[in-house]
């Protein structure tokens, strides 16, 4: 096979080594397989690309890192456009915003704006790609304390159907702006996205560890913690069953293992001991249940945030499911537990509740279509695929943790938590998804960037 020279830009087909490494996904359990590919570093090669599919009858698809690649539609007809754009992290202190551009990792952002006591919502892996994270709503563990990451956002410079290039912020397209803020995609190729930023001096991170024994006190405890816990700590509560390699200490491999991880923020130096009183209020009373097998909480820099989650760092295939649920009380972890611990037979590798509340639960005035979670626990849980059988028992046991959860399950889903295509999702209500829909039609009415939009998030179906 050989690329297609569309005006100066290379389209890739399958079997071309431009074509690999464009489609290159970070969920290797969903590959993307479109009829063609390019590797986009410039406006003119998103036009070009754009181009070429209008001729080839083709629609078009965006992604960067890929880490959202089981939630897409298929991409058999579709030119598939991986940004990674020229350009740095641009850092402008005195008006605490970066510049980014597509493409760029968490861990770039993190590391610019760390040297000016600043940082963004970022996720909990440095290999995140920001845009597509910032857009999906993104849940940080700075959440409870500044709310939705895809609030933050700022500006937004994007490529329309029509090749055109324009910045839109609160000002200068209010619709547009409201709609790429959370509305489900569909609507250009974004290039770049100014993120506003807030102060970080210090915080204390990592994660603690219990055998399965203790889980169901350990748990009753960071629950009732949860209920008035205060909005600079974020936090999550996982079952992990962990696979015996060398990179993982062994007193973590020998059976579930209950982990309790997090953030509590500190923005100025003079923060340090509300920061430390806030931490022994979460921690004490868990370490007073039992003692950690493992504890890594301490008081760091912020740059450690993106080590606390242990999220892998290379390509992995895994599937999963995700909800976001009510305030479940003790019948609901009960449940939780008996459904993903010790005896469940569950085949997860982790399967855990992320604290919501605080500033996640506050709608924002000049937030987008996303600016909210409505609920108290975001669930997630995924097993490592490893063969054809393992898909379908990660896929029924999920069924099973879903079944048993469902008296708490609000029927919304956070779209950067969602773990595939046909899984059950929603975060938008029927006059969003209509809003939407209109911004759509005003800045691709042909509709080539039809099947970019995520599932459940417009009305047309």
């Amino acid at each position: 096979m050989t690329t297609v020279d569309e005006r100066d830009t290379q389209i890739a087909l399958p079997g071309d080594e431009a074509f690999e490494s464009a489609t290159q996904v970070f969920n290797l359990a969903a590959p993307a397989r479109p009829a063609a590919a390019v590797t986009a570093r410039n406006v003119q090669e998103i036009r070009a690309a754009i181009r070429y599919a209008e001729s080839h009858r083709l629609s078009v698809r965006v992604h960067t890192t890929g880490h959202g690649s089981p939630t897409a539609r298929p991409m058999h007809d579709a030119v598939l456009i991986r940004t990674r754009m020229e350009g740095g992290v641009d850092v402008d202190e005195a008006r605490r915003v970066a510049r980014v551009p597509a493409g760029t990792p968490w861990g770039a952002v993190v590391a610019a704006t760390a040297p000016y006591g600043l940082t963004a919502p970022h996720g909990s892996a440095e290999t995140v790609g920001v845009v597509g994270y910032l857009l999906r709503g993104g849940m940080s563990f700075y959440g409870r304390k500044v709310g939705v990451a895809s609030n933050s956002v700022r500006a937004i410079e994007l490529v329309t159907a029509d090749g055109e290039l324009r910045r839109v912020d609160a000002t200068s397209d209010p619709e547009l702006f409201w709609a790429l803020r959370g509305g489900g995609g569909g609507f250009g190729v974004v290039t770049a996205i100014e993120i506003g930023l807030f102060p970080a001096a210090r915080v204390i991170t990592g994660a603690a560890f219990w055998t399965f024994a203790e889980a169901a006190r350990l748990l009753s405890t960071w629950r009732r913690w949860t209920l008035d816990a205060p909005w600079e700590v974020t936090t999550s509560v996982r079952v992990m069953n962990l696979p015996p390699i060398p990179e993982i200490p062994a007193a973590l491999t020998g059976g579930p293992v209950l982990c309790v991880d997090g953030v509590v923020l500190g923005e100025t130096e003079d923060d340090l001991p509300a920061v430390q009183r806030h931490a022994e209020a979460l921690l004490g009373p868990l370490r007073a249940v039992a003692e950690p097998v493992l504890d890594t909480w301490q008081s760091t820099t912020p740059s450690a945030v993106l080590e606390a989650h242990m999220d892998p760092s290379d390509p992995i295939a895994i599937h999963g499911d995700h909800m976001l649920l009510d305030e479940i009380g003790d019948e609901g972890a009960a449940e939780f537990l008996r459904v993903t611990g010790e005896g469940s037979g569950s085949p997860l590798i982790a399967a855990g509740l992320r604290q919501l509340g605080g500033a996640y639960s506050v709608p924002n005035p000049a937030g987008g279509a996303l600016d909210h979670f409505d609920a108290h626990y975001a669930y997630s849980g995924a097993g490592v695929v490893d063969g054809p059988a393992s898909v379908d028992e990660i896929a029924r046991h999920c069924a099973v943790i879903r079944q048993a959860l469902s008296p708490w399950d609000t029927g919304r889903t956070a779209p950067s938590f969602v773990e595939g295509y046909e899984q059950p999702q929603g975060h938008l209500g029927h006059e969003q998804m209509v809003a939407a829909d209109r911004v759509r039609a005003r800045v691709d009415p042909s509709g080539l960037f039809r099947d970019d939009i995520s599932p459940n998030a417009s009305a047309a179906g």
